[in-house]
This record gives structure tokens, sequence and C-alpha cells, in this order.
């Protein structure tokens, strides 16, 4: 069984056990799911009802996870307003005992003050990690989970720091790539230098570990 942490589109493989993002205006149309108000979507006049749909997804069993949610400097909706609906998430991930799969861009110190602050006590898993071994380092040592795809596909510089991770802390997803979940384990077991077969075993551990339906 191979395990995707994060992708928008389910590939119907009974091979693979996967997260499909779903945000609050999308019908729930898979398995096993995840839903948040992702920072590019924050509508103002919608805030409170997309929240609303959250939490009342948030107490399914399919749910896994809530997010893709999180913080982006990169994008015209200001800071404070995504710190807020981001801060509301992550007490209802609080309330209802979920993992949180997080979007972050030049927002890792904010996150990990925002973490520190309301103390969730949930795994958070930044996911589609890009940065370099420092970052992977910071984030690691203030209690998040790493997760990797597509630029591990795009950046061979990437490689090294995918090696660095604890393979307790890693998981691995497709996101929105053409390229499936096992050219994903590929490259990973690659860039580790480990048999397949040993990776997969790890990521279905650490997926069980923080996945209570996984």
């Amino acid at each position: 069984m191979l395990y995707n942490l994060h992708t928008h589109s389910a590939s119907g493989n009974p091979d693979v056990f996967e997260i499909v993002n779903r945000y609050p205006y999308e019908a729930i149309d898979v398995p096993y799911f995840s839903t948040g108000i992702h920072p590019w979507h924050i509508n103002k006049d919608k805030i409170d009802e997309h929240l609303a749909i959250v939490e009342e997804r948030l107490q399914r069993d399919t749910c896994l996870a809530l997010g893709e949610c999180g913080l982006d400097k990169r994008i015209e909706i200001p800071l404070n307003v995504q710190v807020k609906v981001f801060e509301r998430q992550l007490l209802l991930a609080k309330q209802y005992q979920k993992p949180v799969i997080l979007h972050l861009v030049a927002a890792f110190q904010e996150l990990i003050q925002i973490k520190d602050m309301l103390q969730p006590g949930v795994p958070m898993i930044v996911h589609g990690f890009s940065k370099n071994a420092q970052v992977a380092r910071q984030l690691l040592d203030n209690g998040f989970y790493l997760s990797f795809g597509k630029y591990l596909l795009r950046n061979p510089e990437l490689s090294a720091v995918f090696a660095s991770v604890p393979q307790d802390r890693l998981f691995l997803e497709t996101d929105t790539i053409e390229e499936g979940i096992a050219d994903v384990y590929a490259k990973a077991a690659l860039a580790r230098n480990v048999d397949i077969e040993d990776l997969k075993n790890n990521v279905s551990i650490n997926f069980k570990h923080i996945f209570k339906n996984g």
C-alpha cells in the first residue's frame, strides 16, 4: 500500500490510500478527505459560512485532517486576515483532535509563533516542503512533520534535505502534479538510498501513527 498525504484528485487506485483535499465549497466524493480554508481562497464574506462547513466535516470519521490551511506571504490577501482565519481553524483542529495539513509560503516564523501561542496539541504537517536543511531543522525542532512531493521530483538539491529528515517525521504526496505517488516513492527511495519496500513500510507506520483511519 502506498500512502499519499495530500492530493486534489482521487486516483481511484485500490493500492493507494490517499487523503484528498476538499475545500468547503466542494462536495465530498471520496473515501477519505481533508478539509479547510486555503489562504488563497479566503472569501471575507464567507469566512463564517466556510468555517461552519469545516467544523461539521471535521466531526466525520472519514475526515482525516484539517487542511490544507495556513499562511502565504506572496498573495494579496492581507496577512492579518490570513492569520485570523488560520487561528480559528487551528482551534477547530484542537477541539476535534484532527491533524493539520499546512500550506506555508514565507511564513515559517509566524507558523511557529501561532503554534506556540495556541498549543493545538495535534500533529501538524507542512505539505509540499521545498526549503533548505536549515528551515527543515527549525520546523522539525518545533515538532512539525514534513511532506515531500512535487519539489522532490523537480529540484535535485532537495534530495539531500529529504535524506536528512528523521524517518518518523516524513510523508509523501502528489498534490497537483501529473506524476503518480509511485513516482514520488521511487524518487524518495533513491534520495534516501533505501529499498523502496523499507520506505513504504516507514511511511505506512507514520501514517497509521498520525491518522486514526490510516
